[in-house]
């Protein structure tokens, strides 16, 4: 059995939509209305234990989300497709770079972990640890990311929307598996010629322009960069507008 998802547009060009460690299959649908549901395909996965996919055993890593959204991709009939992963979805994307990259058309990855993980302090690991059983916690987690700066019932409603929406087993698991694996080395080597959109907040403090200089832009040859105005690390959100517009104008350039 493949994995639940949500699906937008039946076009030509197939995308397959990895979600992040807040969200599900539906994270992405304020931006749904501006898709082109005639020129693309979007497919939008559920990674076990979130969404349609709670209960579900697994081993709550990236090499398990990749293999996931292949299996699905086959179930879909996609010989060929596009990838957007967003936060722990960055990664998994690169995963899934690694593991069929004839099959891969282009690549977004949107306030992305990168492949080399992320190291946390004491405090702010102990804060990540801790929003798995706590939604207070997440609900820090997610004002942080965001720049301190979106209201108080918005932020209540993403926290609730997040602890809700999955396992906290496997919320717990992702955490160590995204902020704890190391695979850059295996990505820097095969120096994939896939054409790469990194795009981030300019109100993200961690997942920011710097932290893609230092990543994804020295390790793809053909990435490029570009800042999102007035978002941080959930621009699907924040500006989902501009999200999609940069999302397509990326799809639909010519290699």
């Amino acid at each position: 059995m493949h994995n639940s998802y949500h699906r937008v547009g039946h076009g030509a060009h197939a995308v397959i939509v990895l979600h992040g460690w807040f969200g599900d299959a539906h994270a992405f649908a304020p931006m749904e209305v501006a898709l082109d549901g005639d020129a693309f395909s979007y497919v939008f996965m559920d990674c076990r234990g979130y969404g349609g996919m709670r209960g579900a055993a697994g081993e709550y890593s990236m090499d398990e989300v990749a293999r996931d959204a292949l299996a699905l991709a086959d179930a879909l009939g996609f010989a060929t497709f596009s990838v957007v992963g967003h936060s722990m979805g960055g990664m998994a994307l690169e995963r899934l770079a690694l593991l069929e990259p004839m099959r891969l058309r282009k690549l977004v990855a949107v306030a992305p972990v990168p492949s080399c993980g992320v190291a946390l302090d004491g405090a702010a690991r102990q804060l990540f640890l801790d929003a798995s059983g706590d939604r207070q916690a997440r609900r820090a987690i997610i004002a942080r990311s965001t720049g301190g700066r979106l209201s108080a019932t918005w932020l209540d409603w993403k926290a609730q929307y997040s602890w809700e929406g999955s396992d906290p087993a496997a919320f717990a698991a992702y955490f160590l598996a995204w902020s704890g694996s190391d695979f850059s080395g295996e990505v820097r080597r095969a120096a994939s010629p896939l054409p790469l959109l990194a795009l981030v907040g300019e109100h993200d403090p961690r997942f920011d322009a710097a932290l893609m200089r230092r990543t994804y832009l020295a390790w793809y040859p053909r990435a490029r960069l570009e800042v999102l105005a007035n978002a941080g690390h959930y621009p699907m959100n924040e500006t989902p507008l501009a999200l999609a517009a940069s999302i397509e104008a990326f799809l639909t350039e010519k290699d």
